[in-house]
């Protein structure tokens, strides 16, 4: 499976031109048979980790006030009622209220793998994920950078390099700008890939990508075939 180089930010002289390079893909992990079942199990379990859980109301027996009844049973022709703090009554517990909980899930680390290995087939299906020689900008300066990126149209566009430390420069110019973002590939996961409308990663990522998600396919020898004599 072959790609072409997409432009980079900053090309060296000493290297080769993005439109006569070309890349080799593992198509164990840039080929995958797509499956919406697993994108959806990993975007569920993704978003499921970021909510805080947080909320909490009161119960009737935590809302303070006194737990006499307010009128007798019987007699007044008005419906029966006990204490204040009553669900019934304005600043009254709440019935059924929630509590702080954890809202987190559970999937199978192999589940996760494979959801990575299709949301980046997807990605390389519909012709938006590119691979680039490096990522790198010389200055920390926000307005070159945005005006870099408009004219090679890369808005909305996730940049992933495979740099341990990437570039002082890109990593400062582009925090600024709100409709990319740069990620080291080891931050990154499916919700990610799915959410930016295009993707942009280095050759180290790519590597990364294929040395922890490939699968080792084993390959079975052709049956010799025994020449008959006429």
């Amino acid at each position: 499976m072959m790609l072409s180089l997409s432009q980079p930010l900053r090309r060296r002289s000493s290297e080769p031109h993005y439109a006569e390079s070309v890349i080799s893909l593992d198509p164990t992990v840039f080929d995958h048979p797509i499956r919406r079942d697993i994108l959806h199990l990993c975007v569920t379990h993704y978003r499921d980790s970021l909510r805080q859980g947080s909320a909490s109301t009161k119960t009737r027996g935590e809302v303070a006030g006194s737990g006499a009844k307010i009128r007798q049973q019987k007699g007044t022709g008005r419906a029966r009622l006990g204490d204040a703090q009553s669900p019934m009554l304005v600043g009254g517990g709440r019935a059924f209220g929630p509590k702080p909980r954890d809202f987190s899930t559970k999937l199978p680390r192999k589940v996760i793998t494979m959801g990575m290995r299709v949301a980046l087939s997807a990605r390389m299906r519909e012709g938006v994920l590119g691979v680039t020689t490096h990522l790198d900008w010389p200055c920390a300066k926000t307005g070159s950078l945005s005006r870099k990126i408009d004219e090679l149209g890369y808005r909305k566009t996730l940049f992933i390099t495979g740099e341990e430390s990437p570039s002082v420069g890109l990593a400062r110019a582009i925090a600024n700008i709100p409709s990319v973002k740069l990620m080291n590939v080891k931050d990154v996961n499916v919700y990610q890939i799915l959410y930016w409308q295009r993707i942009i990663m280095d050759i180290k990522a790519a590597d990364y990508f294929e040395q922890t998600l490939k699968k080792d396919i084993l390959l079975l020898p052709l049956p010799l075939l025994e020449s008959t004599s006429a």
